[in-house]
């Protein structure tokens, strides 16, 4: 039977918990004591240090063949508002954050019927060129699945290709709640929750990098949240590639989804973000993504786990069309007062996790 001091003695011997442990977490009221355990874990793995980076997001189209329940981006071709970004635009935005400063490119988008896989190498080749110093992280398993369908080419062979053509590491999107029965109600035509994890494996298998996402708030209970991080630990027990863990609250305004759902409240951000900080103690790194969250409880959370803010984004498209409330974008100046004023320390990182910059804690430099 758990018990808090049970899993507390645990978590500060550094001993892993159980699923049913993290699920007992979930179900406590006592928020503040669970924040202090996910802060312990935290502190024991960064010190005081937060992290982000600057970067910019490029989302080249919402046309998509798939029409998730949650997912208030994608288009079919004619709708309103569809769009496909040109090559030349794409190139044009990534030199610009260059100029600007960015290490990093994130790239994600929807499935495009009419798009060849050698369109993808071209946008890779063209960045690579124009940007030479961007790392570029880019597509969900879910376009790398696509990718995979639309060339006829297995998907350690789309890794090699894309690799070739500059992509550095992976974002963690798709992944949604991997528990098939959810996954069923809000993402029927996506890739399963198997495929999600096979498809991961095997970038990690290829030498990339990848994040981890988890989208909460919905149709989900917390049983099903414990058992998404859990397959998650179990794979980086076995490859070691992911970077960090981004619970992402969901966003119901403009969603199929939100005649029944009313998203999610600051104590339930703060206690997943600390449930998985505990929980997930083979990743290093637990981030608090802003533009889901909202710029305060981003910064509450750095008491409760959290050691990455994500960076200064720009122009970021899914989150916002789903009816997220947060800027487009932050400055650099902008996140590094919001991690000293929480009484961190802020280093700049690059996509990576190699130190950049390191600032003073009262956010001034």
């Amino acid at each position: 039977m758990s018990s808090f001091e049970s899993i507390a003695a645990k978590v500060r011997a550094d001993q892993r918990i159980s699923a049913d442990e993290a699920l007992f977490l979930f179900n406590s009221n006592d928020l503040l004591a669970i924040g202090e355990l996910a802060a312990l874990a935290n502190e024991r793995k960064n010190g005081k240090n937060v992290f982000f980076n600057v970067n910019r997001h490029i989302n080249p189209t919402n046309i998509c063949v798939n029409r998730c329940a949650f997912c208030a981006f994608s288009r079919t071709p004619g709708d309103e508002g569809a769009y496909t970004l040109a090559l030349e635009d794409m190139c044009r935005k990534a030199k610009q954050a260059e100029e600007e400063g960015a290490t990093e490119v994130h790239i994600v988008g929807g499935l495009h019927p009419d798009l060849p896989f050698e369109h993808y190498e071209r946008v890779l080749n063209a960045i690579r060129q124009v940007a030479p110093t961007l790392h570029i992280k880019a597509f969900t398993a879910v376009e790398i699945d696509y990718f995979g369908r639309i060339s006829g080419l297995t998907i350690e062979q789309v890794f090699e290709r894309l690799k070739a053509a500059g992509l550095g590491s992976m974002p963690g999107g798709g992944a949604e709640i991997l528990v098939e029965e959810v996954r069923q109600k809000i993402c029927p035509e996506k890739i399963s929750g198997a495929r999600w994890l096979e498809i991961i494996r095997l970038a990690h298998q290829a030498g990339l990098k990848t994040n981890a996402t988890m989208l909460y708030g919905h149709v989900e209970g917390p049983a099903d949240r414990v058992r998404h991080m859990e397959l998650l630990r179990e794979l980086q027990d076995r490859t070691g590639g992911f970077q960090a863990f981004i619970p992402l609250a969901f966003q119901p305004e403009n969603s199929d989804l939100k005649l029944n759902i009313k998203g999610t409240s600051g104590l339930d951000d703060l206690k997943t973000l600390a449930v998985a900080r505990i929980f997930l103690d083979n990743f290093k790194h637990i981030k608090a993504y802003w533009v889901m969250l909202g710029e305060k409880i981003a910064q509450v959370a750095l008491a409760f786990g959290v050691n990455d803010l994500d960076g200064t984004v720009v122009e970021e498209k899914i989150g916002h069309d789903a009816g997220a409330r947060s800027p487009q974008s932050l400055t650099k100046e902008g996140i590094i007062r919001m991690i000293g004023k929480a009484g961190r320390t802020p280093v700049e990182r690059d996509t990576l996790y190699r130190p950049l910059n390191s600032y003073p804690k009262d956010g001034h430099y």
